[in-house]
């Protein structure tokens, strides 16, 4: 897979987005497309096309996506009424192949979610 998506240019500052939160391990921004009034992606700088390509290595990584997906939510003002999802995979609906976190919130959300 390559590495160098749209999402790695947006963490190189070569293409443009709303960023909502940044740090030295990741950075979110809102969703062009969003699914409910509050969507925002929440992206590590290393590059990891998908989740089950993350290793043990990366374990403190990903909790740090975690947490700064509750930042986001927390600063966009979801409180504790959010919903994280992650894709992994083309038939599993990523179309990006960066790993990366939805923040989901704004509107009350159905289950099963799709």
């Amino acid at each position: 897979m390559n590495e160098d998506t749209i999402f790695g240019k947006i963490i190189r500052g070569e293409a443009p987005a709303d960023i909502v939160y940044q740090d030295e391990h990741c950075l979110a921004f809102r969703d062009l497309y969003p699914a409910a009034p509050t969507h925002i992606l929440v992206i590590p700088k290393k590059p990891i096309p998908r989740l089950c390509d993350a290793d043990e290595q990366d374990a403190a990584l990903l909790g740090h996506l975690m947490l700064a997906a509750n930042k986001v939510a927390e600063q966009e003002g979801l409180g504790d009424r959010f919903r994280l999802v992650v894709n992994n995979g083309a038939e599993a609906g990523q179309t990006v192949f960066h790993l990366h976190l939805h923040v989901i919130g704004g509107r009350s959300l159905s289950w099963p979610p799709g």
